[in-house]
């Protein structure tokens, strides 16, 4: 089967969030069982040389967006199996950052109109066109202008994959035609139309041959309002083709036996490693070097519907156990400012990195003993399944992915692969932290036990790709 992924990021490559590692990920699971998968994004000046000088051109073309007709490069890199297409117009994408710009509605509908016009400059047929987000929202809804005027898209069929339903790609009206190209058949028949304005995220789960989103509890939850933002009667009427595939990692990227950014590689049957990356953490970041504290960690964006309102009311019931606490992220100034204080006032017990670094981040992951993961929402999340790969134990909110990947621990029967708790509460969240802490403490065989269940835990994309490769085969009925 031939599949173009369509993505705004893609590890190794370029990365901001969780869907890079998706697109990196998942293409090349495919392409292990044979199929021909190419993924296609923007050529971003933050794309580095060591990648572009493995690029090849391949053809330039002038692509249509409403009256508009830019430039649009293509570059080809072969790997793992899977081929790159990278989209080249250094008037949108040679920007000190990929998103978060006035235009960024004009460069992703560019973009999109790039991905639906490449197949046919290129002569490559797709059965199935993957698109991710808004940012590729557009993408099925040019499919269906154009895939009687472009032969090699005449039966593609699409998917859309919902990362995250927050950022759903809103403009006001005046943009259907002048931005987008579009006309005034798609906002009278509301396909688009959202509170008279263009909602593209919305577009694109109706005009989607089928919606997937990233695990089976968000799925669930997007019918409620709460977790929808608004598009909780867009998924109630496309229910029909709508389910929730659990994402996976790269076990081969995230492998403490084989991770050079470790100080000690150790695996399931050889634990002995963790303890010299948590020494090594804890004297990297500023912790008291003792072994017998456990490390509490949190990695994320620091953000209100990451749960940090919980954290940051906790902070001292926390630290009134016997651990020590690191936090790694960049976020909102309230959160960052409440963890500076709290290293002031906790020195040598809470360290305080308001920045972005994959190389503390990877030392945490090997290093820590607790992974601090209470979400509000979290659609798939990927950091549990990273910390579980690299023993250490997740404490999480059930909320979606989360619900989905952490098997509660039970001291009865010593199964299990972490802690969980279930309301948005600060308490409760407390409560449950201070039960992996004393099961640290005080019972260590049953503590290794829990990190074996956690590292054998099978969160590779081989499950996934399998559950995607299925709804491929319904869409395009191969």
């Amino acid at each position: 089967m031939n599949i173009l992924f369509a993505t705004s990021e893609c590890a190794p490559f370029i990365k901001t969030g969780g869907l890079a590692d998706v697109a990196g990920a998942l293409p090349k699971a495919l392409a292990k069982e044979g199929h021909d998968v190419r993924v296609i994004l923007p050529l971003y000046e933050g794309i580095g040389e060591e990648w572009r000088s493995q690029m090849t051109f391949l053809q330039c073309f002038h692509v249509t967006v409403a009256w508009r007709t830019p430039y649009c490069g293509i570059f080809e890199l072969k790997r793992d199996g899977v081929t790159y297409w990278f989209v080249d117009n250094e008037y949108y994408f040679k920007r000190s950052s990929i998103y978060g710009h006035y235009d960024d509605g004009e460069r992703f509908a560019y973009f999109s109109r790039a991905v639906v016009e490449s197949v046919g400059w290129l002569n490559w047929h797709p059965d199935v066109l993957h698109c991710n987000d808004w940012q590729t929202a557009l993408v099925p809804i040019y499919l269906l202008e154009e895939r009687h005027r472009i032969p090699q898209l005449y039966d593609t069929k699409s998917v859309f994959t919902i990362h995250n339903i927050e950022y759903q790609g809103r403009y006001g009206s005046q943009t259907l035609k002048d931005l987008f190209g579009l006309n005034d058949g798609y906002f009278n028949e509301h396909m688009l139309a959202y509170h008279g304005d263009v909602n593209l995220m919305k577009g694109a789960i109706y005009a989607a041959d089928y919606v997937t989103t990233v695990s089976p509890t968000y799925a669930d939850e997007l019918q409620y309002s709460f977790y929808a933002h608004g598009l909780e009667g867009v998924i109630a009427d496309n229910r029909h083709k709508l389910r929730g595939i659990l994402n996976g990692i790269d076990t081969e990227v995230y492998d403490p036996w084989r991770d050079k950014g470790l100080t000690k590689f150790f695996s399931v049957k050889q634990m002995g490693g963790k303890k010299n990356c948590k020494a090594a953490l804890q004297q990297m970041s500023g912790l008291r070097e003792n072994p017998d504290t456990p490390i509490i960690a949190c990695v994320s964006r620091l953000v209100k519907h990451k749960g940090f309102d919980l954290v940051t009311a906790a902070i001292h019931d926390i630290m009134g156990m016997d651990v020590q606490m690191i936090v790694l992220g960049t976020g909102d100034w309230n959160f960052e400012e409440a963890f500076r204080q709290a290293q002031n006032q906790y020195p040598g017990r809470f360290a305080a990195h308001m920045m972005y670094s994959p190389n503390l981040s990877t030392a945490i992951y090997g290093g820590a003993d607790i992974f601090l993961m209470p979400s509000i929402a979290e659609p798939c999340g990927l950091s549990q399944m990273i910390a579980m790969r690299y023993g250490t134990i997740p404490v999480v909110r059930e909320t979606g992915g989360l619900r989905d990947s952490v098997v509660p621990y039970n001291k009865f029967t010593g199964e299990g692969t972490g802690f969980s708790f279930a309301n948005i509460n600060a308490h409760e969240m407390t409560g449950v932290l201070a039960d992996a802490v004393n099961l640290y403490h005080n019972d260590k065989k049953a503590w290794k036990g829990l990190q074996k269940n956690a590292m054998s835990a099978d969160f590779s994309w081989t499950r996934s790709a399998a559950a995607y490769r299925e709804i491929y085969g319904w869409v395009t009925g191969k």
